[in-house]
């Protein structure tokens, strides 16, 4: 029996795609993606943005391609860029020509607007000469007029038949690098057709709630949608669209991922509401803490808790906790076990040091691990 199954998420069974270095489905881990909003013309704009999301962890950028000023602008981002680089096309198929050819590891295509199934083949015989995979995304903001007629208005059936004719036409050329996403603004369409698709298809699924919208309500939005699939062990891929920078899409995208147990990267920090027991400004110090530590990579717990009433217990189940005291003396503890006390002068600091210590000595046992499995090989 395993220990706590009931935290236990299996995840659905897909098929592994490449895109550019970075493996999709099957037993990977599940990929974070945004996408930059600069003007793609404006290449040092766009990698300097792309350059912010990558060191907040991001896996894969999708950067837009309306014209061909931006395509001839994708190969020296592409240089540029650390990771994957997807080229976001719609209506004009000829831009994803050119894209493949400016070595985007990755063509996100909408089937309802790049036109018919010929140029759809054109598309697909640029990602197979330039090693490409293919994104399809449909959307039920744009459907082909035919669904539409069809099924009266945007539904799950109408979603799934979508992408099942594009999929078709992928797999008649014996093409297989692609992943799908049946994205929808409304959750409930959009839940539904994701786990109706992923029921009929093994490729990998990109999960997104599209025009989710500002940083609050998107974020929210997106916890609901995406965190009902992944928790049902449905999604390879996310991204969460947010009317917000691109970095806090990323952030987003890895505190669903890290409050499911799916993938940690960086710090958790379990901290309380704060109330008139707070021994110390709980709110103040974490927003303090979370801007301080975001540069640390190294999964890490962090309880901070403003009384004794949880404290101690939320304290016993993270690397590192405080518990709001008296006197303006807060006690530490250090992995579960009380350890020390800290004045609130230094207490932000002090726990700023804490952590960073503690990825230090992570960082060093993985390497020394790594080496050792290097040697005995």
């Amino acid at each position: 029996m395993s220990i706590r199954p009931w935290r236990h998420i299996e995840r659905r069974k897909s098929r592994k795609i490449m895109v550019g270095n970075v493996a999709v489905g099957g037993d990977a881990p599940i990929s974070v993606q945004t996408m930059t909003n600069t003007p793609t013309v404006d290449a040092q704009a766009t990698i300097a943005q792309i350059k912010r999301c990558e060191a907040v962890g991001v896996d894969l950028i999708r950067v837009s391609c309306p014209d061909k000023e931006s395509t001839a602008a994708l190969k020296d981002i592409v240089r540029a860029a650390e990771v994957p680089i997807i080229a976001d096309i719609h209506f004009h198929y000829k831009r994803a020509l050119e894209a493949a050819d400016a070595g985007a590891a990755c063509l996100r295509i909408n089937p309802g607007n790049i036109g018919s199934s010929e140029r759809v083949a054109e598309v697909v015989r640029a990602a197979k000469a330039n090693g490409c995979a293919i994104r399809i995304g449909v959307n039920a903001g744009s459907l082909e007029k035919e669904l539409l007629e069809k099924y009266g208005e945007p539904c799950p059936d109408a979603l799934v038949e979508s992408a099942l004719n594009h999929i078709k036409l992928l797999q008649d050329q014996d093409f297989h690098e692609f992943k799908v996403a049946v994205k929808a603004s409304d959750v409930f369409l959009a839940v539904a057709s994701y786990k109706a698709l992923a029921k009929a298809v093994d490729c990998p699924l990109h999960l997104g709630i599209t025009e989710a919208g500002g940083l609050i309500g998107g974020t929210v939005k997106s916890a609901l949608g995406i965190g009902n699939l992944l928790w049902d062990g449905i999604g390879d891929t996310l991204r969460v669209s947010l009317s917000a920078d691109p970095e806090q899409e990323v952030r987003v995208g890895y505190d669903i991922l890290k409050t499911l147990d799916l993938r940690t990267r960086g710090v958790r920090v379990v901290s309380c509401p704060s109330c008139a027991r707070q021994g110390f400004d709980v709110v103040k110090t974490v927003k303090a803490l979370e801007e301080r530590l975001a540069h640390i990579a190294t999964p890490i717990s962090l309880s901070i808790l403003g009384c004794v009433v949880n404290g101690p217990g939320e304290a016993r189940e993270t690397d590192i906790g405080v518990t709001g005291g008296g006197q303006g003396k807060h006690m530490v503890f250090l992995s579960g076990v009380t350890d020390h006390t800290v004045e609130d002068a230094k207490m932000l600091d002090h726990i700023v040091s804490l952590v960073e210590a503690k990825a230090a000595e992570i960082e060093a046992e993985k390497a020394k691990e790594k080496a050792a499995t290097v040697a005995a090989e």
